[in-house]
């Protein structure tokens, strides 16, 4: 059996093959993919910036799908039987092994060195380990979830973006009351927004670009937006702490994945504040800052994250289910492209030109949302 996917040969290069589906081994899965998506990894995997990443290998870390087929008795992780037919998706981390420093005393699980990922560490040479793909094949173990009563639309239009959020504000731990700035108006940026809103922040600040994106910000309910193509750094802190009293915000959660926006983004936290890292995915360079003036003396609280883990993604999935009809996490796709058009979808996507993409690979099972 094989399945067409779209694979990522070396940096820069696509092409749409047929790749070799192997049997089942006892307790896999293949998922027969509805909806999956591009973003910020996948470009990152496009330009080459992932010095990890075993090309060949096919792209895609996030979907929805039903299940085709299966061995043996997987489970999800309610503990109900997995059955052909359900509609599910998957934690994308994979092997996490549960006995190394990290993950039994540092109680980091998102640094254990035996952690793989579907769509970013797994070649294509082993089978279809990514989501770009007709099918994708879920080794034994995969963490599955059902999706019972949520779209695949509207879990894809929060996907990675909205787990990583939640992962960065818990990080963040945003209280009732808080002023929260949030850099950077892609899918995490647009996300912490919206659950610093949830957690209790009465002051949320987005600042990002373009336009369209600043938007969809308004429309999730941030209670300011401040457009970085139209403003210098110094403005941007100035109007920040404009309104915050002129103290500058509680929180500041960095999704830009630019450096230049780290010593800005500590400008703008209030003394004794906190400053959350999320977006610095790849090494983009270095960047200079005082340590007296933005570290020492402000006595800022710096944090950052790395991946999530299930509890995020668990937790990602029940605030879908509780909020879905009120923010509508469907509405950030701006457009959905067939498997075909993915390079078209990265390039759109690197560029800015809309809120989020989405793949279709099977048409037929799933008419675009």
């Amino acid at each position: 059996m094989t399945t067409t996917a779209m694979v990522l040969v070396a940096p820069g290069r696509l092409e749409l093959r047929e790749v070799a589906v192997p049997s089942l081994e006892e307790g896999a899965v293949l998922l027969r993919v509805l909806l999956t998506e591009v973003c910020g990894t996948d470009v990152h995997l496009l330009h080459g910036r992932l010095p990890e990443a075993p090309y060949p290998l096919i792209p895609g870390h996030f979907a929805v799908g039903k299940v085709e087929a299966l061995r043996g008795s997987p489970t999800y992780t309610d503990g109900c039987p997995v059955r052909v037919g359900d509609l599910a998706t998957f934690l994308d981390v994979y092997g996490t092994c549960g006995r190394c420093w990290y993950c039994e005393v540092a109680h980091a699980t998102t640094r254990c060195p035996n952690r793989k990922v579907y769509g970013i560490t797994f070649g294509a040479e082993l089978a279809p380990l990514g989501a770009w793909s007709e099918v994708i094949y879920l080794k034994p173990g995969t963490r599955l979830l059902r999706l019972d009563g949520i779209s695949p639309a509207r879990y894809i239009g929060g996907g990675c973006g909205l787990a990583t959020a939640l992962h960065a504000v818990d990080r963040a731990r945003v209280r009732l009351g808080d002023s929260v700035v949030v850099q950077g108006s892609g899918p995490v940026g647009l996300n912490a927004a919206l659950l610093a809103s949830l957690s209790g922040a009465t002051m949320v600040v987005l600042v990002g670009a373009p336009a369209m994106r600043l938007e969809a910000g308004r429309k999730m309910g941030v209670d300011a937006t401040i457009n970085v193509e139209t403003t210098t750094s110094d403005e941007r802190v100035s109007m920040v702490k404009e309104l915050t009293d002129g103290r500058g915000a509680d929180v500041v959660i960095e999704a830009t994945g630019v450096p230049a926006a780290i010593p800005e983004g500590m400008a703008m936290a209030r003394d004794a504040g906190t400053y959350v890292v999320a977006g610095q995915y790849t090494d983009a360079g270095d960047v200079a800052f005082n340590p007296h003036v933005l570290l020492n003396k402000k006595h800022l609280d710096v944090r950052a994250t790395w991946g999530i883990d299930l509890g995020h993604l668990h937790r990602a999935l029940r605030i879908v289910r509780r909020h879905g009809d009120t923010y509508r996490w469907e509405e950030l796709i701006s457009r959905t492209y067939p498997l075909s058009e993915a390079r078209a979808a990265l390039e759109d996507v690197a560029a800015g030109r809309l809120v989020k993409a989405a793949i279709q690979p099977n048409p037929a099972a799933y008419p675009p949302p």
